[in-house]
């Protein structure tokens, strides 16, 4: 038995050595150009949907998620705080989009596939690691659930022109960048 132990703890101090010997060495490239390598995305993906998964029921979907003046509020926000990186309908990323890794998704092809309440988390709380910010030391919890609505009720259902026609009649943002 004191043998396994020992053998156990030898095992655990190698593998602890070999770790930090890894770590100060350089040899791991953190540059965003280089994506990351098979195992590492595996264990980034696997981790970040647990992490959601196992947090965001803490957060109730409201009952006015399909409220049109909601969902307008949401458009807003979305517009002017996210469209650079996740782009919209015909509305091209931002420049500082292309240098970012992993690249941020364009939401607007596949929003209706998630569910409101991992949109909200994700907008409130952000991911480390990949560009995505937490809103809520900026945003309300009400503000964050337009966002969600808009996102999850009607972004993926707009054609380029539609986005274009409630820029000019709900938003704030000059057309930049735009598709045709």
């Amino acid at each position: 038995m004191k043998t396994i132990l020992l053998t156990c703890a030898s095992m655990i101090a190698v593998f602890i050595i070999g770790f930090l010997l890894y770590i100060f060495s350089g040899t791991y490239d953190i540059s965003q150009l280089t994506p990351h390598n098979g195992l590492t995305k595996w264990v980034i993906k696997k981790t970040t949907h647990a992490s959601i998964e196992s947090r965001m029921k803490e957060n109730a979907v409201p009952s006015n998620i399909n409220d049109s003046t909601l969902i307008i509020e949401g458009f807003r926000h979305y517009d002017e705080m996210c469209t650079d990186c996740h782009g919209g309908p015909g509305v091209e990323l931002d420049e500082l989009a292309a240098g970012l890794y992993p690249k941020p998704p364009k939401i607007y092809k596949h929003a209706t596939q998630e569910d409101p309440q991992e949109f909200f988390w994700i907008i409130k709380n952000g991911i480390k690691m990949t560009g995505m910010p937490a809103y809520s030391p900026t945003h309300t919890d009400e503000k964050i659930w337009a966002i969600t609505a808009f996102v999850t009720g009607k972004l993926n259902k707009m054609s380029a022109e539609e986005y274009k026609d409630w820029r000019k009649k709900y938003g704030e943002k000059e057309e930049e960048g735009e598709e045709d």
